[in-house]
């Protein structure tokens, strides 16, 4: 079942930021992505995540369907960096909607032969209820898994071939889940997403970022060869517009309390980006605030092995829910 005490020592003690902007090596001709939605969330924890690396000279690729809203960003960071010999490129992209996302993965690779980090960063929560993505999915499960699966499936022969080319274990994606995936049991994930318009929008949630561990923890198997790391991570409880409709008194009570600046999320976020710790022998690991990795109750640890390798295989199952989802868009 799932732990309450590893998501409460995850959003009241989070260790200490071991990884932050000035322990970045400089990343000049290094080539990164950030699909995102430019949702409240999305906007204030993949523009610190972007900042930071464009600031240490990365090219950097902020991918979204609001080119206003993304320029936006992109122009404020700029201006936070004016030294930076680094570039900030904007293409559009729309997860929500299955045949475009080709289109997108195209542009940039008419731009791009390399890749050296993925950060699936996109994602919505809570939208208003019956919400869907053009191919009819819930947009929770749309946005958040089948449109990054795919996305991430179209990049990985880039991925794989900057593998071969850079230093060992520097290649990685990074899925950014929440401490929401632990709240659901992953025993009841499969039968669950044929059902997914009939449960609660909270449970609809907590099953879309389950599936973002699910697949960070199946491309770390299918991929153990290639040297491309995956990493998913919990970003942390972080003050932002994602918290908007709480309510006055309980946002004070919020901000007083556990929320912190969404920087810290992208100090989680490097570290699962650049921290030598995670390795090709525990690729798929899963990364606690603010910047640890973490040791997941033991259903989520089964749910990641497939049954050869006494597991429940739910990790797998997913993965050939979702190659099936995508099949007709490849």
């Amino acid at each position: 079942m799932p732990s309450n005490s590893s998501v409460m020592k995850q959003f009241f003690c989070p260790s200490k930021p071991q990884l932050t902007v000035e322990h970045l090596p400089d990343l000049t001709d290094k080539v990164t992505q950030f699909p995102a939605e430019m949702s409240p969330f999305g906007i204030s924890l993949g523009k610190e995540i972007a900042q930071a690396l464009y600031s240490k000279n990365a090219r950097v690729y902020m991918m979204a369907r609001s080119e206003i809203k993304t320029k936006g960003a992109m122009e404020s960071i700029k201006t936070n960096n004016p030294s930076s010999k680094g570039e900030l490129q904007y293409i559009h992209l729309d997860l929500s909607d299955l045949t475009t996302i080709k289109s997108s993965v195209n542009q940039f690779l008419q731009k791009e032969p390399n890749l050296h980090l993925l950060y699936n960063n996109a994602g919505v929560g809570y939208p208003e209820k019956g919400s869907k993505t053009k191919q009819g999915y819930e947009l929770q499960l749309g946005v958040n898994c089948v449109g990054p699966f795919l996305f991430t499936k179209l990049l990985m022969p880039a991925l794989t071939s900057t593998a071969k080319i850079s230093p060992k274990h520097s290649v990685r994606i990074v899925w950014v889940s929440s401490s929401a995936a632990e709240s659901f049991d992953p025993e009841l994930f499969m039968e669950t997403l044929p059902k997914i318009d009939d449960v609660g929008q909270l449970d609809q949630y907590n099953v879309s970022k389950m599936g973002n561990y699910l697949h960070a923890c199946e491309f770390a198997r299918q991929y153990k060869e290639s040297g491309v790391l995956s990493v998913s991570l919990n970003p942390g409880a972080l003050d932002s517009d994602f918290w908007r409709s709480q309510g006055k008194v309980t946002l004070t009570l919020l901000r007083s309390t556990v929320l912190h600046p969404p920087i810290y999320g992208a100090y989680t976020a490097l570290f699962a980006g650049f921290t030598p710790q995670i390795t090709s022998e525990n690729s798929g690991s899963y990364v606690a605030p603010w910047g640890k990795i973490w040791k997941l109750q033991q259903d989520m640890l089964d749910a990641a092995k497939t049954k050869e390798e006494g597991g429940t295989g739910v990790a797998k199952a997913f993965w050939d829910w979702s190659e099936e989802q995508v099949k007709p868009y490849v």
